[in-house]
C-alpha cells in the first residue's frame, strides 16, 4: 500500500492487488490515517462496479461523520448510478478539490 501525503490529506493506492486485499490493507493502515482527509485512488483496478465502491462505504461514514473528508477515485463508473452518500470523482484534481471544498463548508459550520 502507498501512502501520499500532501499537508491534511493522505492519498491512498496499491498495485497489483484485489479489492479485497486492498480493502484489508486500508483497514489495517486506517488508525494512522484517519485523522487526515483521505483519497482512495482506485485507477490500478481495471473493473469496478457499484458493489465494489458500496465495500468503502462503512468506513466513508465513519470518517465523515468525524469531520473529514474521504473520496474516492476512479473514472470506470457511471457516476449516475453511485449513490449520494458516497464521495467519487474521476481525477486525483477533482478529489483534491472537494476536499478544499469541504474543508470550507465545515468551517464555516455548513
Amino acid at each position: 500500500m502507498i501512502f501520499d501525503k500532501d499537508g491534511t490529506t493522505t492519498i491512498v493506492f496499491q498495485e497489483k492487488t484485489t479489492l479485497s486485499g486492498f480493502l484489508e490493507n486500508l483497514n489495517k493502515a486506517y488508525p494512522k490515517l484517519k485523522h487526515d482527509n483521505i483519497v482512495v485512488n482506485l485507477f490500478s483496478f481495471n473493473t469496478l462496479e457499484i458493489g465494489d465502491l458500496l465495500e468503502f462505504l462503512d468506513m466513508s461514514n465513519t470518517h465523515k461523520g468525524a469531520g473529514r473528508s474521504f473520496v474516492l477515485v476512479t473514472d470506470k463508473l457511471n457516476y449516475d448510478e453511485i449513490p449520494e452518500e458516497i464521495s467519487v470523482v474521476p481525477t486525483l484534481q477533482e478529489a483534491k478539490d472537494l476536499i478544499e471544498m469541504e474543508e470550507i463548508e465545515r468551517d464555516l459550520g455548513i
